[in-house]
């Protein structure tokens, strides 16, 4: 039905909307303008949403106004309360409730069509764009409730592995292509289509709670380790299911955005893997992380731990005349990028030269360092990719690592045994001295032990990094 904008001003306002994402996203390449390249991608929306919604004929705006409302002020707080800690599960939780929409959108679409009685007529293509839909929004809807839980700690981050699994997820997707099948390019040769032993309803259900199984057999064997790599999917996923959905109730704009989101989370995700040396079946198949690290700790521990105070530290930084700065996901437990940025810059008041170095999965989510580190205004080009500091860390006095685990252990170049082996890291063992700021001994989120805080040239100072951190800013301001 006709609202009250005729269809050439809706096209018009819906490539205006196309337009600002566009932009949006090439704004976001850059720290300096990324938060205004999310206004602009924000205001993209807002156009489609109104040209939507005035080129319809909506019966009850009521609903329309109170769900507007509702999700602005839960979008409001959620920026405002959300910790930058939490943001991963955050962003997982989007993810999926991008996916559920879609599966929303294939339902309402599938249910109109029941009721009328205009299944059996429809054209089939149309009733597999439907099914697709609900199949991807409901793997990227599970699947991102999962990647909460492990990224939230309500979940074991290790990687759940039962006999068979593949298996059992083939045999799932085998039945979910055979159900869209029945449903479209079968549903004109099957005799009493309407009135089976299955009705098309059942089928439509069935699509629903297998594609809900799958999303979760798929992201339940993937360890923490291997999570950036599952955030940047499931953000495709849910490009890919909005994109669907977007050809189901023939909106232009939503197709756009969605194989915008789609294209640029498959690229990401691409990004994420050649970082690890993996190729993106590995990282669904493996089970990385699953095995035991008892072997390994045995013949890498090799030596003892050498601790030292924060007076100690205060020494060896103040004598340095080049310092890297290599965060982790510990820095943002201790929400300490404005410490850090704070100590960075009282090195370079006493004469040091301070870098940042960022591993692209280091975190848990794609650029979760650069974001953390952008909050505390630390300028951006003191961030230095993982292959432009390495070739010249050996020249480097001292490397701060703060809370990293997984991203600076020489296991992945050195052990053929360790799950991690072949993942390019940040060989901070190569420089003249190590700091290693973390609060125990305890393993990273991939559960790999690490012999760099064994080595020779490596000191631990234990405690919350950013009290530590604190401690080590009183002693620069005061001596």
């Amino acid at each position: 039905m006709n609202g009250i904008l005729d269809i050439n001003l809706q096209d018009f306002f819906y490539i205006v909307s196309a337009a600002l994402f566009v932009f949006g996203l090439k704004m976001m390449q850059k720290s300096e303008s990324a938060r205004k390249g999310n206004l602009i991608s924000a205001i993209g929306m807002l156009v489609a949403v109104i040209t939507a919604l005035l080129g319809s004929q909506i019966l009850n705006w009521q609903w329309i106004l109170l769900g507007l409302a509702i999700g602005s002020l839960i979008g409001a707080l959620s920026s405002r309360l959300v910790a930058m800690t939490a943001m991963p599960e955050m962003v997982a939780l989007f993810n999926g409730f991008g996916g559920m929409a879609s599966l929303l959108v294939s339902w309402s679409a599938f249910h109109q069509l029941y009721t009328s009685g205009e299944l059996a007529t429809s054209p089939w293509n149309q009733m597999v764009i439907i099914s697709l839909t609900l199949l991807i929004g409901g793997v990227t809807f599970t699947g991102s409730l999962i990647a909460w839980g492990k990224l939230s700690g309500k979940l074991t981050t290790r990687p759940v592995l039962f006999p068979g699994q593949n298996i059992v997820n083939f045999l799932i997707l085998l039945a979910l292509l055979t159900a869209i099948l029945y449903l479209g390019p079968l549903q004109g040769v099957l005799l009493n289509y309407q009135n089976g032993i299955l009705s098309p309803y059942s089928i439509f259900i069935i699509i629903m709670v297998l594609s809900g199984i799958l999303g979760i057999l798929s992201v339940i064997p993937i360890g923490g380790g291997d999570m950036p790599v599952v955030i940047s999917l499931l953000n495709s996923y849910s490009g890919m299911a909005a994109c669907a959905a977007g050809f189901v109730i023939s909106n232009n704009v939503l197709i756009v955005s969605g194989a915008l989101v789609g294209s640029s989370g498959i690229i990401l995700t691409n990004i994420m893997c050649k970082a690890m040396n993996r190729s993106l079946t590995n990282v669904l198949f493996s089970g990385f992380g699953a095995a035991s690290t008892g072997k390994r700790k045995n013949k890498d521990q090799q030596g003892e731990v050498k601790a030292l105070s924060v007076e100690d530290a205060y020494y060896l930084l103040e004598a340095a005349a080049s310092v890297v700065i290599v965060p982790g996901y510990g820095m943002a437990v201790a929400q300490a990028q404005h410490i850090v940025q704070e100590i960075a810059q009282l090195l370079e008041e006493n004469g040091a030269e301070v870098d940042f170095a960022i591993h692209p999965v280091a975190g848990r989510m794609p650029g979760h360092m650069n974001v953390l580190l952008a909050e505390a205004k630390v300028p951006y080009d003191k961030l230095r990719e993982m292959d432009d500091i390495n070739p010249r860390i050996d020249q480097v006095d001292v490397a701060v690592v703060i809370g990293a685990n997984d991203v600076v252990n020489p296991a992945a170049r050195t052990d053929k045994d360790s799950p991690l082996y072949g993942m390019p890291v940040i060989n901070v063992e190569k420089a003249k001295t190590v700091i290693v700021l973390k609060r125990s001994m305890n393993t990273g989120f991939a559960g790999i032990d690490n012999p760099l805080f064994y080595m020779d040239n490596t000191r631990m100072l234990f405690g919350d990094a950013k009290a530590t951190l604190q401690a080590l800013v009183s002693e620069l301001k005061s001596k």
